[in-house]
């Protein structure tokens, strides 16, 4: 690809400095952290550090007052390494900050985002529901006003950083029987469970941040990828959330956060993209240097057109992804784009790390190479911020409401 089609001087500048980091802090590291399911504690101080826990925000609220394409370059570069540090970076990023930097008031934005941005704690996204998966309209955790606070009472699961995380935008049922429309978002905030961890690393953990009573985390998941990023229950017990910590209007927290999963999307592109150009190329590597019947694999037709093919849906999913890049850059509705940058990329990442496992024939199974890893990493893409079907169902409505007007 022509990267000067979508990139600046300062976007190369930006993907060299992620690049860099990735090879030298985080390829070390992430077959271990794989293996042991830590979260990658020393690694956030240090992305922290970089700016890149906050690359998207004003830099008076904490931010590296950088762009949108430098936020998702540096999650497509992270990925390219390991799945879970990009992760960490884009859950924290646009679903942990982004709905209290859109939604939230002047003072919720002062008192909330440069914790975030800067990454001295890490946050999260309170969505998803027992009963309420790609159904986020079926949210059973209430909200029961009780005057001068709100009373939450729920639990919501596979959220990410529920466990490590101190600041979240979740959803409640503020009116019930009114489907979506009696859904509302609120901050609430709790300590990390690392504390051992974080506090003499001095990162994950403000001790002056005001934590919400009755909110905890519950069990970790023991999942097939994204092993060393955090994924948990969170836990509302009779929850005591101030009025002041309402997030946005009454009844609006299931459209607001819609709005939030869309460029959530783009992240997930972009995480997606980076495993399948990373299992490329290993893959290509691998295919240059094993000899079979005195010739590198390479050479044969059958690993040749494999990577052929490969490399052909890098390319494009590369221009699916920073095309919806460039329209939200500009202000342009993508919704439509973001899901189909969303649905190719996390399906070109199974296709593509199904082949590199392929290739490396025998040792492509074993740990001892990545592409093993890649792939239980790549599937969880198809499923996380809307399954492949969901996002049929988005860009299938958005096609034929075009051809209606």
């Amino acid at each position: 690809m022509d990267d000067s089609l979508y990139f600046t001087e300062h976007h190369f500048q930006v993907r060299e400095m992620v690049r860099e980091f990735a090879r030298k802090e985080v390829a070390p590291v992430a077959r271990e952290l794989d293996r042991t399911q830590e979260f990658p504690w020393e690694n956030v101080k240090k992305m922290g550090e970089l700016g890149l826990l906050g690359v998207p925000w004003e830099e008076e609220l904490g931010g590296a007052g950088m762009d949108q394409f430098s936020y998702y370059i540096t999650l497509h570069e992270l990925s390219r390494v390991d799945a879970s540090h990009g992760l960490t970076v884009s859950a924290h990023t646009n679903l942990g900050t982004s709905p209290i930097v859109e939604f939230g008031t002047e003072e919720q934005r002062k008192k909330y985002v440069s914790y975030l941005a800067s990454g001295q704690v890490m946050g999260g996204f309170g969505l998803t529901e027992p009963g309420a998966g790609s159904d986020a309209g079926g949210t059973a955790t209430t909200a029961t006003d009780r005057g001068d606070h709100f009373l939450l009472n729920g639990t919501k699961n596979f959220i990410t950083h529920a466990g490590v995380g101190e600041i979240f935008s979740v959803t409640a049922r503020t009116e019930p029987g009114t489907g979506h429309r009696g859904i509302t978002s609120f901050i609430v905030t709790k300590d990390t469970v690392d504390l051992e961890r974080c506090v003499p690393l001095g990162v994950g953990h403000v001790e002056d941040l005001p934590k919400t009573p009755g909110v905890r985390s519950g069990k970790k998941e023991d999942k097939m990828g994204w092993r060393s990023s955090d994924t948990r229950e969170l836990i509302f017990e009779d929850a005591i959330v101030p009025k002041e910590n309402m997030l946005g209007h009454p009844g609006q927290g299931f459209v607001n956060f819609l709005k939030t999963l869309d460029a959530g999307r783009i992240g997930i592109a972009a995480l997606s993209l980076g495993i399948a150009q990373g299992a490329y190329e290993e893959a290509l590597n691998y295919a240059g240097v094993r000899h079979q019947f005195g010739k590198p694999i390479g050479s044969f037709q059958g690993v040749s057109f494999a990577l052929a093919d490969m490399a052909m849906e890098i390319e494009a999913g590369t221009h699916l992804l920073y095309h919806a890049v460039w329209l939200k850059q500009n202000g342009r509705p993508f919704k439509k784009e973001a899901a189909m940058a969303k649905l190719f990329c996390s399906e070109l990442a199974m296709r593509a790390t199904t082949k590199a496992v392929q290739i490396f024939g025998g040792y492509g199974y074993t740990t001892e190479y990545p592409v093993e890893r890649m792939m239980r990493d790549a599937k969880v893409c198809e499923i996380g911020e809307g399954t492949s079907e969901i996002q049929r169902i988005v860009i299938a409505r958005q096609i034929l409401e075009d051809a209606s007007r």
